[in-house]
């Protein structure tokens, strides 16, 4: 029969990929988390992780082991609550993989808030629009633009969001004004890569002009914010990244929008998980607050 107390070593190396990181977290000795690790690798009869310059990645083995050692964790935190009668504090690493704009945006500046709440919970935040794997474990949160449609997966809408035509008042006063969108077709825009467009949702300056006249494109969502603020072009932009900025100015904003939704993904394994439906819960209040700066009202 294993240790069970390994399965603490597993867990914090699978979090941090390092040994160093593991065992600060675990105030031991990186050689000791490498000799538990060692030991429960041994007592199973699996290699549980692969070791590269990047660190350790679980193998396959390992991905099996991490739900079941999740769940023994949770229990034990519960265990202790139910027993003891006290709260135990939440602890432990949550990855949450979040569009770029809504990541620096919106979460980022709630950060000290969540903090309050939970200070022995670490949130490593990616902030990217791609699709991310929760079934690989890339992360353990993922907001996107839509249901996911496969996977052992559990999601629930957060929220709706708006995105508008904005120009700088440096563009805006080098041209003419813009009273209809016929108009449009004379203007610069900013926009995405088309080939390296992985979400569909991203496509939506087509939408709502014909045959733009694109100047810039970037897979980076604040790159075209920065752009737009140099006075390149024209970009629909996120509502609530724009109206606080008064650099820029909405452009024919009762005619051209753009509605999108944010879903909150959590693998299923993971959903009842302590530290990550803290998470959950916070991600899902704070979206519900932002209704009216999400929509730009």
């Amino acid at each position: 029969m294993y240790n069970w107390n390994d399965l603490r070593f597993f867990l914090e190396l699978s979090r941090r990929g390092r040994l160093v990181s593991a065992a600060r977290k675990l105030h031991v000795d990186h050689t000791t988390v490498s000799r538990r690790i060692a030991a429960l690798e041994e007592e199973l009869n699996v290699r549980l992780f692969d070791k590269s310059p990047l660190g350790y990645k679980l193998t396959d083995a390992g991905m099996r082991l991490l739900p079941h050692a999740e769940q023994m964790e949770a229990r034990s935190n519960h265990l202790y609550q139910d027993i003891s009668g006290k709260d135990a504090r939440l602890s432990g690493t949550v990855r949450l993989a979040a569009p770029e704009g809504l990541s620096a945006h919106i979460i980022a500046h709630y950060m000290g808030q969540f903090r309050e709440m939970h200070p022995d919970i670490e949130l490593e935040l990616m902030a990217e629009s791609r699709r991310t794997s929760l079934s690989k474990r890339e992360a353990d949160i993922a907001i996107t633009l839509a249901r996911p449609d496969a996977g052992r997966v559990i999601a629930w809408k957060l929220c709706d969001y708006r995105l508008r035509l904005y120009g700088s008042e440096h563009y805006l006063a080098r041209h003419a004004k813009i009273s209809k969108a016929d108009a449009l077709s004379e203007h610069d825009f900013i926009s995405y890569i088309d080939d390296l467009i992985q979400l569909p949702e991203l496509r939506f300056l087509d939408q709502v002009i014909k045959d733009p006249h694109v100047v810039f494109r970037s897979t980076s969502v604040m790159a075209q914010y920065s752009a737009a603020l140099d006075g390149i072009g024209l970009s629909l932009v996120h509502c609530f990244m724009a109206d606080p900025d008064s650099r820029l100015i909405p452009v024919l904003p009762d005619e051209i929008f753009i509605d999108r939704e944010y879903w909150l993904v959590v693998h299923e394994d993971l959903r009842h998980v302590a530290r990550v439906d803290a998470v959950c819960r916070f991600l899902t209040r704070l979206l519900k607050d932002q209704h009216n700066r999400m929509m730009g009202f």
